[in-house]
């Protein structure tokens, strides 16, 4: 019932975002000795309400918690060393930083969200003033302290004589709202009633007040715009990060504010967001740059204004903004990031907006959010962070992707961290993700490429990669039995579309980190065989495009090299009709076929997709103008 609940408050968006909030409960476990002992069952450090199960939450020795709470001083260092040491599980994860709050309030039954509508009044000048009035003595509100012991101590002070039974909640200012019970049912419908309170009265308060504008369409200049902002982005960042334009209905509403740029820098809607996004977020103009280099300039002045010497800087780049008429920006590292980044600013322009109404927009001082954004705690995770994936922050681009070698490449890039647009003309089931934007695109077609790319410029924020893989092979005809329609198809699509895509994304390519091209040509370039005239000599033309690419891209930093399969059977080319009739050809039968390399082995998609990856990696970033064969080890070609 703990988790199950947990997870009810965990899928609501405006009650706890992407790992914000926490619960528990208390119970009793017996000990190897055959001893019970009073345990608190407090949410995990790291764990998600959303999708939590008992494994996330750490049994805690509930009377040793409460002798901790009775102590007059306790660093969070400390405080964390010893949560630790009251943990009854080696293997569990570290209790939350609010285990203590938790043992202090004595019901069996704890939920604590961060709720939008009770944050949205706080935030507001007389928002403490609407909350008590709002749940007279019911709920117990509070000033904003920071989390961790002195947050227990303060709730530990205001409650030493409170009527628990009479008590339903408590509300920490600009902070978040905690509720309790006997049971989970009763805790989760107290939680639920109280923000549904905020929610009415904060609506009622903003009612008509925020007309909704038509949401702008971004002109054609964007994407390559955009580009050119994620890499300075990136640059300030030290990494390659992502960026994403919202450009829907409620982030137009609000870049067409006339305040927007001031609003959007008072500060977050609670400080943990502090973490994800920023104490505050950028302002970009027509020529978004400018605006740029202003966040990174204010973002030093704040922390040499708040810093001290045991303090390191973090990266100066932002993770959101506004970009006056057109829309909001959102930037990370990661998908993983980008994504949560894009929800707390959704969240918190809505919040914006509906605070105005009521009286004004008022976040934290930055003072306290400088000491969310460096606490300790925080800081000591950053140590310890793991090194990210060796292609976390690069966009890549990869043509018939639906299966195959190009499926298996957009496979192989999200499994090193890179953020990929796949283009298809047909379904790509299962194959999108936050990390996988799926398009339908036909890339003989000059106008579908520029929308797909520019689709997924505005979705991942520019382009690094380029896998150009698109392709068929054609049934096998001789010259004298070759058709019109059949040569001219061949060309249009293994080599017109190649050039028409890679024309579309050297522009973009310009702005990328360590951008690189990969052509997927075919071992028939070096050793064609009889009966695929029209597939070799487009692949041959390919070829030749992939070397005058590498020698016009060069000079731009962008590295052009091309790849020659062969004989990758798990291909959508390799049907049993053409694998049988290829067999015959070289007097073999299919097995034979199959493994007709110097290794005898049979190379997969995988293994294309590999090399290809390979090339486009740091491995080969010195190297531009190759050809490399993929195919097991081919007599003819050697």
């Amino acid at each position: 019932m703990r988790a199950y609940s947990s997870r009810l408050l965990g899928r609501d968006s405006s009650l706890v975002l992407h790992g914000g909030g926490n619960t528990s409960v208390k119970g009793e476990l017996t000990d190897i000795f055959g001893e019970t002992r009073r345990v608190l069952f407090v949410k995990g450090s790291g764990w998600d309400l959303k999708c939590i199960g008992a494994s996330g939450f750490a049994p805690t020795d509930l009377d040793y918690l409460l002798r901790l709470a009775e102590l007059e001083q306790l660093s969070d260092s400390e405080m964390m060393r010893q949560l630790r040491l009251a943990t009854l599980d080696p293997a569990a994860p570290n209790p939350s930083v609010e285990a203590i709050l938790h043992a202090l309030i004595p019901h069996r039954y704890v939920d604590h969200t961060h709720a939008d509508a009770v944050v949205t009044l706080s935030n507001s000048p007389d928002g403490e003033r609407i909350l008590r009035e709002l749940y007279g003595d019911e709920v117990l509100v509070l000033p904003y302290i920071m989390p961790g012991f002195i947050l227990a101590r303060q709730v530990a002070a205001a409650t030493r004589d409170a009527d628990w039974d009479a008590l339903r909640g408590i509300v920490l200012l600009q902070h978040g709202i905690f509720s309790f019970h006997e049971d989970a049912e009763g805790s989760y419908e107290a939680m639920i009633e109280l923000v549904d309170r905020a929610e009415s009265e904060l609506l009622r308060r903003a009612e008509g007040s925020s007309p909704s504008v038509p949401a702008a369409s971004p002109d054609a200049g964007t994407p390559l715009q955009f580009s050119r902002l994620r890499k300075a982005a990136g640059e300030i960042h030290g990494l390659p990060m992502l960026a994403r334009l919202d450009a829907g209905p409620e982030a137009t509403d609000f870049a067409q504010l006339d305040d927007c740029g001031e609003l959007i820098r008072r500060g977050p809607l609670t400080p943990d967001h502090t973490l994800h996004a920023k104490p505050f977020g950028a302002v970009f103009d027509a020529d978004p740059l400018p605006g740029l280099r202003d966040f990174e300039q204010e973002y030093l002045r704040y922390f040499s204004d708040h810093a001290d010497e045991n303090h390191q800087c973090l990266d100066a780049a932002p993770r959101y903004g506004v970009w006056r008429d057109k829309g909001m920006i959102y930037l990370a590292p990661s998908c993983k990031r980008l994504e949560i980044v894009a929800d707390i600013s959704a969240h918190t322009i809505r919040a914006i907006q509906l605070a105005e109404a009521v009286g004004g927009w008022r976040a934290l001082p930055r003072d306290k959010l400088f000491e969310v954004e460096y606490w300790e705690l925080e800081q000591a995770k950053l140590a310890k962070a793991r090194a990210a994936p060796e292609m976390q922050g690069r966009i890549a681009l990869v043509t018939g992707a639906a299966s195959g070698i190009g499926r298996a490449t957009v496979e192989e890039l999200r499994g090193r961290g890179a953020a990929v647009i796949a283009l298809d003309v047909r379904e790509m089931d299962g194959l999108e993700s936050p990390e996988v934007l799926c398009l339908r695109c036909d890339v003989t077609d000059s106008s579908a490429i520029d929308a797909a790319l520019s689709q997924g410029v505005l979705n991942f924020g520019g382009l690094d990669i380029l896998v150009s893989n698109a392709g068929n092979f054609p049934a096998s005809a001789s010259l004298a039995e070759m058709t019109d329609a059949a040569w001219e198809q061949s060309m249009q699509l293994n080599l017109g579309s190649h050039m028409k895509v890679l024309r579309a994304c050297l522009p973009l390519l310009e702005n990328g980190f360590d951008p690189a091209v990969v052509f997927v040509a075919s071992k028939n370039v070096p050793a064609p065989g009889p009966g695929a005239a029209a597939y070799s000599a487009a692949k041959a033309g390919l070829t030749q495009l992939a070397r005058v690419a590498a020698l016009e891209a060069g000079p731009l930093g962008i590295r052009v090299n091309v790849v020659h399969p062969n004989a990758v059977y798990d291909t959508g080319i390799w049907t049993e009709e053409v694998l049988s009739e290829r067999a015959r050809r070289y007097s073999m039968d299919v097995e034979q076929y199959r493994t007709s390399n110097l290794l005898g082995l049979e190379v997969s998609s995988r293994d294309v997709a590999a090399s290809i990856v390979s090339l486009a990696g740091a491995a080969f970033s010195r190297t531009t103008g190759a050809q490399v064969p993929v195919d097991g080890g081919n007599e003819r070609v050697i």
